[in-house]
């Protein structure tokens, strides 16, 4: 009996040591597992760009710290595409990835969500991270701070579809390509523009018989050409309209409903 119990403990020993072995088998070792802090929890699955890191935390992750920018870095450092286009080229300067890239959210979901509160908080941080010998930089971040929190800035609002700290942003860094008002109307788009949406819902057009279209609409290429007055201006019977004199012949409805002929594509 002494016999068969010392049997059972010995197997259950050899069992735990096994056990143990394949658990602490790290995941470059020819086995499939991960090692075992990676799989101390289950967040989810990986998008489809990143789902080749699937057994392999480390890539990203460091135990007990999390996710670590400099890791990103090391795979998306050399993206060109991302760097030289105007629109994204502000990745070069920002020090944190995580705000905006979520992960573990399913195969089929998109690991990017554009916070721009959160940019204006990566901003603030930086600003205070930077070592100046008069602090001036930290300052400079806690007025900021400051100025966002204030009641005034809260009940005055350039409109109710931005945040106090939003206004903060230079959107021209990354819109000045989206800019259809060809800087007409200045940089600042946050005195109409909302950063979840380019369309405002309380724009209301002016009166159809206004005539200072030209103040807000550019008139296409083909109106500095012969096809201007061998077609466009004939069809709207306006022979001597200039190309500034947009109301003239379209209407407010659409550009192609023209006074006296409706609707109408030529182009």
């Amino acid at each position: 009996m002494a016999k068969r119990g010392k049997n059972i403990v010995i197997a259950t020993g050899i069992g735990v040591l096994l056990i143990t072995v394949w658990l602490l088998t790290p995941a470059d070792s020819g086995f499939k597992q991960p090692a075992t802090w990676q799989r101390m929890t289950e967040p989810g699955a990986l998008s489809a760009a990143h789902s080749h890191l699937e057994n392999n935390c480390a890539a990203c992750h460091t135990s007990v710290v999390g996710v670590e920018t400099s890791k990103c870095i090391v795979c998306h450092a050399n993206n060109e595409s991302l760097l030289r286009r105007q629109p994204t080229s502000f990745h070069a300067n920002v020090s944190s990835c995580k705000e905006c890239h979520i992960e573990h959210l399913g195969l089929n979901h998109r690991p990017t969500n554009m916070d721009h509160s959160q940019l204006v908080k990566i901003g603030l941080r930086q600003l205070k991270a930077e070592h100046r010998p008069d602090h001036q930089s930290q300052q400079i971040a806690q007025k900021i701070e400051d100025w966002i929190l204030s009641g005034s800035l809260k009940a005055n609002p350039p409109h109710p579809h931005i945040t106090p700290g939003e206004v903060l942003l230079n959107c021209a860094t990354c819109h000045a390509n989206d800019d259809r008002h060809f800087t007409l109307f200045g940089q600042d788009c946050a005195q109409c523009h909302a950063t979840d949406r380019w369309t405002i819902p309380e724009f209301r057009h002016p009166s159809p018989t206004s005539t200072d279209c030209a103040q807000c609409h550019q008139a296409p290429p083909s109106h500095y050409m012969m096809h201007f007055n061998m077609i466009s201006a004939r069809v709207a019977g306006k022979p001597h309209a200039k190309v500034n004199q947009c109301h003239q012949c379209h209407q407010t409805t659409s550009w192609n409903d023209i006074l006296g002929a409706g609707l109408y594509k030529h182009h």
